[in-house]
This record gives C-alpha cells, sequence and structure tokens, in this order.
C-alpha cells in the first residue's frame, strides 16, 4: 500500500480487512488511527486554522469558528437512501434503492475520492462504553472536522479497542467529502461535492456510506445515520428501541427522581425541554439532563424499560438559543465547543439571532462578509450548530455514564399546534399512547413551509429517521411493552397554543415544568387526573401555580377542545394510514375507531 500507515492499535481481523480494503478504494496518501485525545484534536484544529478552514475564537476556551459551504448546510433528506433488500421493508416513507445498484454507484464515488488526504479511523462508542446496551462504530473519513466532532459527540478512547476485542461486532461508517486533491493543488477551505451527495444506510448489512458532504448530520455517521436509522433496525430484531427522545430526571423536594423521555419534532423546544430551569416558585425542583437528542432504551430486569443517551454531546442549534430560552445551554458552550455557520464579533466571539436583545454593532457574518444591523441578511445560518461536550452542562445527570442506563416511568410527544389541542393528556393505556404518538403533527408557521396552518406528521418525530417501514415500526412499538413488566406511561403536550388574536396562551419554556411536575406524579401514581374523550387530563388544581399569575379561566380555555374539530384532524391521521395500509398494525385501526367514538 502506498499510503504512510500508522500502526493499528488493533488485532480485530474484520475491522482491519475493511480498513484496508477501503484504503485501497478510496487511495488516500496518509492513515491516521484516531484516540480521540486532546493532543490529537489540538494538532488538527492547528492545521485547520493553517488551511483557513476554521478560526480560534478568542472569547472562548479552546471553541473555534467554522464556516462551511453554501451549499452544504444542511442534512439532505432528498439524498439519503435506505437500501433494504426489498423495497417494501423501506416502506413508503423512506427513498429506496436497490442495494447492488446503489453499492455500484457509491465504488465510482469512492474511487480515488481521498487521494492528497488523510483518511482518518475513528472507533468509538455509542453509549457508555461496555454498556449492554451500547454499540460500536467505526468511522473512516478523510475531514479532520470529523474527527474533531465525533470525539464530542461520541466515545471515542482507546477503552472502544479494549471493548471491541478481537472478533466484536462494530457497524463500519464510510465517510468521504469526495474532493481529491491532484499533486499540488491546493485545498479549499470546506471540501465538498453537492452535486453528489449520497448517504445511504444498508439495514441488512447494517453498513452506513455517506459521500459528498462535510456537514455534522449528513458527516457525523454516529449521529442520525448510526444512532438512529440503524438502530432503529437493530433494535427491532434484538427487542428495544432507538428513539428520537431526550431523556431528563425530575428530583422532587423530597429527594425522589423520576426519569422520563420526550420526543418532539423540529421547532418544538426539545432542547430547551431537556435542560429545563424550574420556574419561580419551584426553584426546590431540580432538573439533570441525560441527553438532548436520542435515547436508546431496552427492557430492565427490574420491569421498567431503561434508557442511556447513546451520544456524549450536544449538537444543537444556535439561532433563537439565549440565557432566557436556554440558560442550562448556554453555560454549555462556554468553552470547548466547535461552532459552525454563526458570525464572528469584532472582540471574537460568537453571535447569532435571538442570542441578545440587542444586535452588535458589526459582524462577519457566516458568509465571512460585514455585516450591521442595517444588513437584510442574516448574521448566521438558519441552521448553525454548536457541538458541545456533554460534560460541560451544568445540570448534567449523575447517571449519564451508568451502564445500566436509567428506568424511564413516562414517554412524551409533543407538536407545534396553534389551534384546539390541549396543554396535557394522558393515553389511557400503551396501545392509546402509541397511536397518539403515531398520529403526532405540527402545523406549519410560515409560507415558505407550505401553507400556513397545514397539518404534517411526523410519528414519534422519527419521520425522517426510521430505517424500516414506519408500519413496522409501529408494530414493535406495540409489541415490546410485552416484555416490560411496568410500561412507561404515555402524555401528549402542546406548549403552542395561541388565541383569537394569535397570542400563545401559554407561557412555555421554564413554566413547563408544572406540566412535568403533573406528569412525575402521574407516573408514580399519585396525581389526579379526569377522564374525557381525548385522554386524562388534569384540574385546574392539579398543577402546582406557586410564582405564576395564571387564572382558572385561561386554565380552562387553554385546556378546552372542540370535539367537531378534533374529529376533523382524524381525517389527516386517515390519510397517513393509508400511506401504510399495507402493514399497518390492526391495533391503530381499532383505537382510530375507538377514539372516533368517543368524539
Amino acid at each position: 500500500m502506498s499510503a504512510k500507515y500508522s500502526t493499528p492499535p488493533t488485532q480485530h481481523k474484520k475491522l482491519l480487512e475493511w480498513v484496508n480494503s477501503v484504503a485501497a478504494l478510496t487511495k488516500p496518501d496518509r492513515i491516521h488511527w484516531s484516540d480521540g485525545s486532546q493532543t490529537e484534536a489540538d494538532s488538527l484544529f492547528q492545521e485547520m486554522m493553517e488551511a483557513g478552514t476554521c478560526i480560534k475564537l478568542k472569547k472562548r476556551a479552546n471553541s473555534y469558528l467554522f464556516r462551511s459551504d453554501p451549499r452544504d448546510v444542511a442534512r439532505v433528506e432528498s439524498r439519503t437512501f435506505i437500501c433494504s433488500d426489498r423495497q417494501e421493508d423501506a416502506g413508503p416513507t423512506n427513498n429506496w434503492a436497490e442495494p447492488k445498484q446503489m453499492k455500484a454507484t457509491l465504488n465510482k464515488l469512492f474511487d480515488g475520492c481521498m487521494r492528497g488526504r488523510t483518511m482518518y479511523v475513528i472507533l468509538f462508542s455509542m453509549g457508555p462504553v461496555g454498556s449492554d446496551i451500547a454499540h460500536i462504530g467505526c468511522q473512516i473519513s478523510d475531514s479532520p472536522y470529523v474527527v474533531v466532532s465525533m470525539r464530542i459527540m461520541a466515545r471515542v478512547s482507546p477503552k472502544v479497542y479494549q471493548v471491541l476485542g478481537n472478533d466484536g461486532f462494530f457497524v463500519p461508517c464510510l465517510h468521504s467529502v469526495g474532493s481529491p486533491l491532484k499533486p499540488g493543488q491546493k485545498d479549499v477551505a470546506w471540501p465538498c461535492d453537492p452535486k453528489n451527495v449520497h448517504v445511504v444506510h444498508f439495514p441488512q448489512d447494517k453498513v452506513i456510506m455517506s459521500y459528498g458532504s462535510g456537514y455534522g448530520g449528513n458527516a457525523l455517521l454516529g449521529k442520525k445515520c448510526f444512532s438512529l436509522r440503524i438502530a432503529s433496525v437493530m433494535g427491532r430484531e434484538q427487542g428495544w428501541l432507538a428513539e428520537h427522545m431526550l431523556i431528563l430526571g425530575a428530583q422532587a423536594p423530597n429527594g425522589e427522581k423520576t426519569y422520563v423521555t420526550a420526543a418532539f419534532p423540529s421547532q418544538c423546544g426539545k432542547t430547551n425541554f431537556a435542560m429545563i430551569t424550574p420556574p419561580a416558585g419551584m426553584e426546590d425542583w431540580k432538573i439533570s439532563t441525560v441527553g438532548d437528542d436520542i435515547a436508546w432504551l431496552k427492557p430492565g430486569k427490574d420491569g421498567y424499560m431503561h434508557a442511556i443517551n447513546p451520544e456524549f454531546g450536544f449538537f444543537g442549534v444556535c439561532p433563537g438559543t439565549s440565557d432566557k430560552t436556554n440558560y442550562m445551554a448556554m453555560r454549555s458552550i462556554e468553552k470547548d465547543t466547535i461552532f459552525t455557520n454563526v458570525a464572528l464579533t469584532d472582540d471574537g466571539d460568537v453571535w447569532w439571532e435571538g442570542m441578545t436583545d440587542n444586535k452588535p454593532a458589526h459582524l462577519i457574518d457566516w458568509l465571512g462578509k460585514d455585516w450591521t444591523p442595517a444588513s437584510k441578511t442574516l448574521a448566521a445560518h438558519p441552521n448553525s450548530r454548536f457541538t458541545a461536550p456533554l460534560l460541560n452542562c451544568p445540570i448534567v445527570d449523575e447517571n449519564y455514564d451508568n451502564p445500566e442506563g436509567v428506568p424511564i416511568k413516562a414517554f412524551i410527544y409533543g407538536g407545534r399546534r396553534m389551534h384546539d389541542v390541549p396543554l396535557v393528556f394522558q393515553a389511557f393505556q400503551w396501545t392509546h399512547g402509541v397511536y397518539l404518538a403515531a398520529t403526532l403533527s405540527s402545523e406549519t408557521t410560515a409560507a415558505a413551509e407550505g401553507a400556513v396552518g397545514q397539518l404534517r406528521h411526523d410519528p414519534m418525530a422519527m419521520l425522517p429517521f426510521c430505517g424500516y417501514n414506519m408500519a413496522d415500526y409501529f408494530r414493535h412499538y406495540i409489541n415490546i411493552v410485552k416484555s416490560v413488566a411496568v410500561p412507561p406511561r404515555v402524555f401528549h403536550v402542546n406548549w403552542f397554543r395561541q388565541d383569537e388574536k394569535g397570542k400563545f396562551m401559554w407561557p412555555g419554556f421554564g413554566q413547563n415544568m408544572r406540566v412535568l411536575k403533573w406528569i412525575v406524579e402521574r407516573s408514580n401514581g399519585r396525581g389526579f387526573a379526569f377522564e374525557t374523550s381525548i385522554g386524562w387530563m388534569p384540574r385546574f388544581g392539579d398543577l402546582d401555580w406557586k410564582g405564576l399569575n395564571f387564572s382558572e379561566a385561561q386554565f380552562k380555555k387553554l385546556m378546552n377542545f372542540d370535539h367537531k374539530k378534533m374529529l376533523q384532524y382524524t381525517l389527516s391521521d386517515e390519510s397517513l394510514f393509508l400511506n401504510l395500509h399495507s402493514r399497518l398494525p390492526a391495533e391503530l385501526f381499532f383505537e382510530r375507531q375507538l377514539y372516533i367514538s368517543r368524539l
């Protein structure tokens, strides 16, 4: 092999064979086995600064700003594929391609794609190293940005090689920016090949291949690609769940801690809820964060579903994040953080829309151009991101690295519903909860997203991330409760209801703690509720109102629902079910009929 090859830290035959085969195909100049160390990261950051790829921030310790190619700024769902052997196994909600044809296409793209570059080999653990719930992956990439990001988002260390041993299972994850260099050719700051982006998953082989993009969601293959799309397939086969869920612990004043998970579609306050700060009047409650995005859940020996956060960092959207909206997130990004596509202040810090009440007089925007408050463009890209270590969070849960995970007592689902849907209600039982989660939807908020108020379904907030047929996913959800003696209680929340003047009826943010307290009490068999046609609901007196001036009349208006309008919404649910009808579990048809009859 012509590439300069660093000494492999393993004797794992299949891993070595795979690395050698990839090197033969992609033809890198150098091969480097990553150890995840700070020394390695410092060296890569220095190289990238010298290449003009990133800027070291003066105001935040060990933190850097990257600007991507303007054509490479987000996940590319239209170029994301599930290549199961049979198209029906991918289902109608996924892009499918025939596996052999896709592999032939990818082999042509990857042939020689790493010429002039270093091929990095990154072995990582998704979840606590050695946990029975965790799994190991190995990413090969020609992007140093990926290397420094993966050491934040996953557990990368020599310990992972010890757990893998010489014959352990791992998920191969191959990535390239798709920009080979000729001898003497100068590199660009952000190499990519946006016209040929492919993000491809092979569920039967448990293999991921991504080409042409350097952006986080397309390039950090431990994230959505492994932890949701491939892991959801593994979970179905092995009897566990891979979910687009946050995990938090809520500790009552008496010291009792209850763990819950929550799944919200995008722009519904997921990270804010994961790091919620109890409001005035509820300071005696303590919230701790296990994770803000993904949960792997496995039936535990104690009869509860146990969850781990497979990630080791936060990959959050910057715009809108502030001390007012998410105080703990702002504390989590004060050091050791990678910022992508935000603005640079004159004193060497970062800024984005919504970060402060007053806009800086001058900035360098995400495109590297001068910006002032008079500019007609945004200073930061709407999908600009921070990548920060989990341990930076001031309220990280003490069990964040517990190999057995944490016992989950509640599943919470919620979308952005501006009209008709109450603040909170509880499912009658598990299958009803699956129906509520399967029909989870949000209303569009701007004409650019489509007609204002149009409902868009996002079952379990997993529509872009389920690695197989969504109908089979519903069936797995229904079946898994048979392995759990104490299933999580299921709740639906809606922070976004508006009145006739378009004003939000609920203050949200920290005040959501009042709803969470009721959910915790219900999950522990203590809270009160009354039965309605859509589920169990709290009375005004069942919520803790200390510190908030919110009248009973306001609460009743917030919780009121019109039976006829709720019945009309089932028509959009029918369109979802018809799309999945050939494999849809009969239980969901029955739950829908029960729901309609109650209304």
